[in-house]
């Protein structure tokens, strides 16, 4: 039924504005707007757009909601932060970061959140 089919993904925030400058400035996704729906457009290098709404009674996601491959961890976090984005400490018996807030290995991933607070992550392998 849907092996032709194009899906693509969308999740919620609550304030679509902080999540523009998020996404477009911060980030530098390449975004549009289609405003008469209150939707931002993430147009994600070799993949579907992603569709960001914003919703008031927005609960952020407790999983990872976009992975971004990156060809090394430790230099984005480092961009990422001077820019001002936090990223997630765990210390979980099978999730651990380090002192820079990345779990090393194969593969190495560090976390972070969007302004409302759903969870993103950097990763190589």
């Amino acid at each position: 039924m849907f092996k032709e089919t194009k899906a693509f993904s969308g999740f919620s925030v609550d304030n679509l504005q902080k999540a523009k400058a998020f996404y477009g400035d911060i980030l530098q996704i390449d975004l549009s707007e289609i405003e008469e729906m209150s939707i931002l457009q993430l147009h994600i290098a070799g993949s579907n757009d992603v569709i960001v709404y914003e919703k008031p009674d927005h609960t952020p996601a407790t999983f990872t909601i976009l992975n971004f491959p990156v060809d090394d961890v430790e230099k984005t976090v480092k961009e990422l932060k001077a820019l001002g984005v936090k990223f997630e400490s765990y210390d979980l018996p099978d999730l651990k970061t380090d002192e820079d807030d990345i779990m090393r290995g194969d593969p190495t991933v560090a976390w972070f959140t969007d302004p409302a607070g759903n969870i993103l992550s950097v990763m190589q392998s």
